[in-house]
């Protein structure tokens, strides 16, 4: 799988790109529910991008265990929120990431 997703953010060292979904509430019978704040944040997005991986003891390069196109959860607050194109994006490291949702 290619390691970018995104032509115009490419992540450096450790760092990982990903594109937070929009989450949409529903009741029961499909009624969809408006988020009680726009100021929460996602913890559910597809990895966009990864940068180069973390760099070990001897100085090498350590693969990700993740991969661009995986749909993922992660910590609420770590990630760093930057916008481009009137799009938002997260830039975040793999400590962040809490799951790999399969079959999404």
């Amino acid at each position: 799988m290619s390691d970018v997703k995104h032509n115009k953010i490419k992540p450096v060292g450790e760092y990982i790109l990903v594109k937070p979904s929009k989450e949409e509430e529903s009741t029961p019978s499909g009624l969809i529910l408006q988020s009680s704040s726009k100021s929460e944040r996602p913890q559910k997005g597809e990895i966009i991008a990864l940068g180069a991986g973390k760099l070990n003891e001897k100085g090498e390069r350590v693969p990700f265990s993740v991969e661009v196109g995986q749909m993922v959860l992660f910590k609420k607050y770590s990630p760093e929120e930057v916008e481009l194109d009137g799009e938002t994006y997260l830039l975040m490291r793999e400590q962040d990431i809490l799951a790999i949702l399969v079959n999404s």
